[in-house]
């Protein structure tokens, strides 16, 4: 093998590998895990802060729509008592 078909030879596998490596799912820019934006070192305590406020608005609709639930069950029987009071008149 002369030396350019080896200097082609050295390309294609350095292209290869980088392919390989893009596929896998490694960084295109080569850095690490902890300095990734995605990644299982990327929970930092802004997302993790923003998890907790958004557990507490879910679990306030949850309990604002048990009400909601609750007041609506409440005039369907008050309103169907009512019906039936008017009808013995």
């Amino acid at each position: 093998m002369n030396p350019p078909e080896f200097l082609i030879a050295i390309i294609i596998l350095v292209l290869a590998f980088r392919l390989v490596s893009l596929r896998m799912g490694a960084d295109p820019q080569g850095r690490r895990g902890w300095d990734r934006p995605w990644g299982p070192l990327a929970n930092n305590a802004q997302d993790d802060g923003e998890t907790l406020r958004l557990r507490e608005e879910v679990q306030e609709l949850k309990e604002r729509i048990k009400v909601l639930e609750r007041i609506t069950v409440e005039k369907e029987n008050s309103l169907a008592k009512e019906i039936e009071s008017l009808r013995d008149r």
